[in-house]
């Protein structure tokens, strides 16, 4: 497998991973809106620098060909670092 392709495998992974901590900022920015002003504006401000790189990882997806399948990364929850 070639650099190309595990990076292909690898992107899903890193999309899916990177959604979930963006969701996670906005979330907590939520709760500590009423208090922590400042602490909201930087959750918020990091979670949107989350979705600018989603859209980046998921160009590079593209541009890559999408994703590649591999046979030894599909256990639930294993991290693919090839």
């Amino acid at each position: 497998m070639n650099d190309l392709d595990k990076v292909r495998v690898m992107l899903p992974h890193w999309i899916k991973h990177n959604q979930g901590h963006g969701a996670e900022f906005f979330q907590w920015a939520e709760k500590l809106e009423a208090g922590f002003p400042e602490i909201t504006t930087l959750l918020r401000n990091a979670a949107e620098s989350l979705e600018e790189a989603q859209k980046s990882l998921e160009e590079v997806l593209n541009q890559a060909g999408g994703p590649v399948e591999h046979e030894s990364c599909h256990s639930a929850g294993e991290h693919h670092h090839l």
